[in-house]
């Protein structure tokens, strides 16, 4: 599941959202402007491409979801261009999907907008986007980006397969989700290191809840069950399969035996009472705050919680991934990036180039650090020591091994509506595991076919 730009209490003051108020901004655009009508697909292929920008003024507009760290990246960039000025139109990523494709549809849209895969599938048809090879040929982004990160960023013209054909975005910041954990909870309940496998850790969940302490602060109201499933869907993986299903190549499943026991996994822990029984009445910022006052010994979720955990917990709160059933298989973390794409309307395309371009910028990579995002140029590294260090350690092993995958919701634009009610049937007990992949492979089978 991607980044959300909740808050969460005690951690740093919040961070100014822009010029336009967060929230309303990409409201308020949709209600300015009209939606173009279906026709012949936009041309969104450039023509003249240049790396040299204009010193004459520039106005953007950027549309987004994640803060942070988009603020920050946007003010680095603009400091080094003080002829360019941005606005930022924040939107809660609940209703981010419908908004920005309302807003790059339009007559109107936005220069740039922060990249999600199920606004694309209708996006990228269109030719809303600008199709970024020629960018990525002359600045070199192969060579500047993890090619990791650039993988999901790749699409057929039709969108209908993700992973290959055109880049379409460029990453500003990488995420993956992970287990937190309150490293004085665990000493209290005997478990002395992380656990390296999934027996392990149920051994470890076990002593947690012998001790009388809460296994799992989950926001169920929110993506925590989501997530907390989706991090057991990794332990089991099948790699090829889950990545060929997230990609939408054709006959894919994921109705494996691999995540059939996954989910079996998930519904054993709620019946164990790892996971709380209010879970799907607490929101994930509650969650957070949860964890963060010591409420429970694990927190799954991802690395954009790290910077306010970190404030709140100090040393106190470890991070690792969730372990697989065998310690040599394969490693495999869902991961994404805070990444954007170009308005194929924009009258800036160099201007906004140059702007995907400064991501990978060290200077880039030390914001994104800050903020507990994984930095685009894998040459900076975290600060020795505290959980920024151990998410990074992680990450960088995992990448390596080419072991990061797409969040399930990437699958299509509705998959979210399905993934959200499905994880709170499982936690619920009304719903059971095959049902819960049999729905999930439906809103497949609609989008993709079989």
């Amino acid at each position: 599941m991607s980044p959300r730009s909740e808050t969460t209490a005690p951690g740093p003051p919040p961070r100014r959202a822009g010029p336009v108020a967060a929230g309303a901004a990409s409201i308020l655009l949709l209600t300015s402007c009209a939606v173009l009508t279906a026709g012949d697909r936009l041309d969104n292929v450039p023509h003249d491409v240049s790396t040299d920008i204009t010193d004459e003024p520039v106005e953007l507009v950027v549309a987004y979801t994640d803060d942070p760290p988009v603020t920050e990246l946007v003010e680095g960039f603009t400091e080094l261009h003080p002829n360019v000025s941005i606005e930022l139109q924040q939107t809660p990523f609940s209703d981010y999907i419908k908004t920005v494709t309302l807003a790059m549809s339009s007559e109107d849209p936005p220069d740039l907008a922060q990249y999600n895969p199920g606004a694309m599938r209708s996006l990228i048809p269109g030719g809303y986007v600008l199709d970024l090879d020629p960018y990525s040929e002359a600045y070199d982004w192969e060579g500047s980006f993890p090619a990791a990160s650039l993988e999901p960023l790749r699409a057929d013209e039709d969108a209908a397969r993700f992973g290959e054909g055109s880049l379409y975005a460029a990453p500003g910041a990488l995420s993956v989700i992970g287990v937190f954990y309150n490293r004085e909870l665990l000493a209290k309940a005997g478990v002395e290191e992380p656990p390296t496998t999934l027996e392990e850790f149920e051994e470890a969940l076990e002593r947690v809840a012998a001790a009388g302490i809460v296994p799992f602060d989950v926001g169920g109201l929110g993506v925590g069950g989501i997530h907390l499933w989706n991090a057991l869907l990794n332990a089991h993986g099948d790699g090829g399969a889950y990545r060929d299903w997230v990609h939408g190549v054709p006959d894919s499943t994921i109705e494996t035996p691999s995540a059939l026991e996954a989910t079996r996994t998930f519904t054993r822990w709620v019946e164990a009472g790892y996971v709380p029984a209010s879970a799907n009445a607490t929101s994930d910022d509650d969650a957070r705050a949860d964890f963060a006052t010591g409420s429970g010994a694990f927190l799954v979720t991802g690395n954009w919680a790290a910077f306010e955990l970190d404030e709140a917990m100090g040393e106190n709160v470890g991070f690792f991934p969730m372990p697989g059933v065998d310690a040599d298989q394969e490693p495999l973390i869902s991961g994404s990036s805070v990444s954007f794409v170009v308005s194929s309307q924009t009258e800036h395309p160099d201007v906004a180039a140059a702007f995907l371009d400064h991501l990978s910028s060290p200077e880039s990579a030390r914001i994104q650090l800050g903020a507990g995002f994984m930095p685009v140029d894998t040459d900076v590294t975290a600060q020795e020591g505290g959980v920024l260090e151990e998410i990074n350690t992680a990450y960088t092993r995992v990448a390596e091994e080419e072991g990061i995958v797409p969040f399930p919701d990437f699958v299509t634009p509705g998959m979210i509506d399905r993934l959200t009610p499905g994880a709170q049937g499982l936690t619920s007990g009304t719903l059971d595991e095959e049902a819960f992949l049999a729905e999930i492979q439906t809103e497949w089978d609609r989008v993709h076919g079989r």
